[in-house]
C-alpha cells in the first residue's frame, strides 16, 4: 500500500508538471488596520469565499483528522480570460495589466534601477521589463540571458545600488550572471556556482535569497516525492530543505529542514530574518495539511516527511522516529491546504496607505488536490514588531470564474519602484500592476 501511495504522488506530480508546461508568537485580534472593512471568515475556505478585504485565520487546532475527505484530483489548465473578467484589490486600489508579451511569467524582481527581471521557466529565459508607456505598458521587453534548465528563483549580488551580478537558482544549480546596473543584456557568459543541485522534475523551483550582510546565500530545494520514508530513499539528499552557502558557492550546509516545497523565499529588509512559503504534502484530505508562511530559524526542522503543523503524525509513516515529534516547528501563518504558495516579498514602498507598509504579499498559485478550487489569489500577511499577526488577508482575487475553471495563476509579486505591487500570472501570461488611488 506504501508503494501504492508512492506511486500515485510521483504520477501525480508529474501530471501536474505537465499541465504547467502546456500553458507555460503571540494572539492577536483577527481584523487589523490594512483594510477597516475586513471581513473575518472560517478556516477551510475555496475559491467563492475569497473577497478583497476578508480575513482568514487557520489555527492547529481547526485541523481535522486525515482522510476526513477524500483525496481530489481537479487539475487547473487555465482558460482564456474572458473580455469583462478582471483581477480585483480593494476599495482605492487599481488594477492595471503592465505586460501580456512574456510566455509563462514567474518569478519577478526589481533591479536597483528599477526594471523588472522576470523568470520565463518554461522557455528557460531571464527577461527585462523596462519603463512604462503611456498606456501604462512596459515600455521595452528584453531578454537578459537564455538557456537555462528551468530558472525560478532571482537575486542581484551584492545587495544595494549597484550590484555585480543578477544570480538564478535554476533547477539543478544556482549560476550568475555578470550584471551592471541598467543592464538589458548580460554582460558575459553564465558562471556555475552551486552545481549538482538535486533537479526536477518534481518540485522544480529554486529560489534564491541574500542575507543583508551579503554573507549567506539561502537555496530553497523542495522534495522529489510527495511522501517517503527518507531513512531508505536517497533521492531526498538535500531535498526539502532549504541551503545555504557562501555567495560563491562554498560552505554549503543545510540551514533548515523537513521544508517539502519552500520554493518562494525572501529576508526581512527590518529584522534580516529568512521567510518562505511553503507547499506542504497531498493526498490526505481536501483539509490537511495547511500550505504555510513562516520565518526560518537555523537548524529548524519542520516535519516532512515524518509530521506536519507541529507534532502531527503523517500516517502514512505511522511509527517512524517518535523521538522527532516535539522538535517539529509549528509555522507562523496557516494558509488553506493545498493552495500552492509561491512567491513572497515585503511592501517596503510608500504608494500604498500606510498599514500596508511592512506588511508581507504572497501569490498563491491554486490547488490542484482539492475538490474545491482554493487559492488563484495573492494574499497579505499582517507583520507587526517583526512577527506575523498569524491570520492572511485576501488582496487581489477574480482569477476563478463562477464555474470553478480558473484563467489566471498568481506565481510572483515584487514591488516596483514607484510603490505599486507587481504580480505575475502564469496562466494568462500577464503582469498585472497594481496601484493605489489617494
Amino acid at each position: 500500500m506504501k508503494r501504492f501511495y508512492q506511486g500515485m504522488a510521483i504520477a501525480i506530480g508529474l501530471l501536474f508538471v505537465l499541465f504547467a508546461v502546456a500553458r507555460s508568537e503571540y494572539a492577536a485580534p483577527r481584523s487589523h488596520a490594512a483594510s477597516s472593512d475586513a471581513t473575518e471568515t472560517g478556516p477551510f475556505m475555496d475559491f467563492h469565499d475569497e473577497q478583497p478585504g476578508k480575513v482568514h485565520h487557520i489555527t492547529v487546532e481547526d485541523l481535522p483528522q486525515p482522510y476526513a475527505t477524500k483525496s481530489s484530483a481537479v487539475f487547473s489548465r487555465p482558460v482564456a480570460r474572458p473580455a469583462d473578467v478582471w483581477p480585483q484589490a480593494p476599495a482605492g486600489f487599481k488594477v492595471g495589466l503592465y505586460s501580456s508579451d512574456l510566455r509563462g511569467p514567474r518569478t519577478i524582481v526589481k533591479a536597483p534601477n528599477g526594471d523588472l527581471f522576470v523568470v520565463e521557466t518554461n522557455t528557460g529565459k531571464v527577461m527585462v521589463l523596462h519603463g512604462m508607456s503611456a498606456n501604462g505598458k512596459a515600455e521595452q521587453t528584453e531578454e537578459f540571458a537564455s538557456g537555462l534548465r528551468l530558472p525560478f528563483g532571482i537575486a542581484f549580488y551584492p545587495r544595494g545600488p549597484n550590484p555585480q551580478y543578477v544570480y538564478v537558482g535554476d533547477t539543478d544549480a544556482v549560476v550568475r550572471f555578470p550584471y551592471q546596473n541598467g543592464d538589458l543584456k548580460a554582460r558575459g557568459p553564465m558562471e556555475v556556482v552551486v552545481p549538482n543541485l538535486p533537479a526536477g522534475p518534481n518540485h522544480f523551483a529554486r529560489g534564491v535569497a541574500f542575507s543583508l550582510d551579503d554573507k549567506q546565500m539561502f537555496i530553497s530545494v523542495g522534495s522529489h516525492n510527495n511522501i517517503t520514508d527518507t531513512d531508505k530513499d536517497n533521492s531526498e539528499f538535500h531535498r526539502a530543505d532549504i541551503l545555504v552557502a557562501s555567495p560563491d558557492g562554498s560552505n554549503l550546509r543545510v540551514y533548515a529542514s523537513g521544508i517539502r516545497n519552500g520554493s518562494g523565499i525572501t529576508v526581512d529588509p527590518k529584522t534580516g530574518e529568512l521567510w518562505t512559503s511553503v507547499n506542504e504534502r497531498d493526498e490526505i484530505g481536501d483539509n490537511l495539511p495547511p500550505d504555510y508562511i513562516t520565518h526560518v530559524q537555523d537548524g529548524g526542522f519542520y516535519g516532512w516527511p515524518w509530521y506536519y503543523t507541529g507534532g502531527h503524525e503523517d500516517p502514512r509513516l505511522a511509527g517512524k522516529h517518535p523521538e522527532l515529534k516535539d522538535k517539529v516547528i509549528v509555522p507562523d501563518v496557516l494558509l488553506e491546504p493545498h493552495n500552492a504558495s509561491l512567491n513572497i516579498t515585503f511592501y517596503e514602498g510608500k504608494e500604498f496607505p500606510k498599514q500596508y507598509r511592512g506588511q508581507l504579499f504572497a501569490a498563491e498559485h491554486g490547488s490542484w488536490n482539492r475538490s474545491i478550487r482554493t487559492g488563484y489569489e495573492v494574499i497579505m500577511v499582517p507583520m507587526k514588531g517583526g512577527k506575523a499577526v498569524g491570520d492572511y488577508e485576501d488582496f487581489l482575487t477574480g482569477f476563478v470564474l463562477p464555474d470553478g475553471s480558473c484563467w489566471g495563476r498568481p506565481v510572483g509579486v515584487a514591488v516596483a519602484q514607484d510603490g505599486s505591487l507587481m504580480v505575475t500570472d502564469d496562466g494568462s501570461n500577464s503582469v498585472w500592476r497594481v496601484t493605489y488611488s489617494k
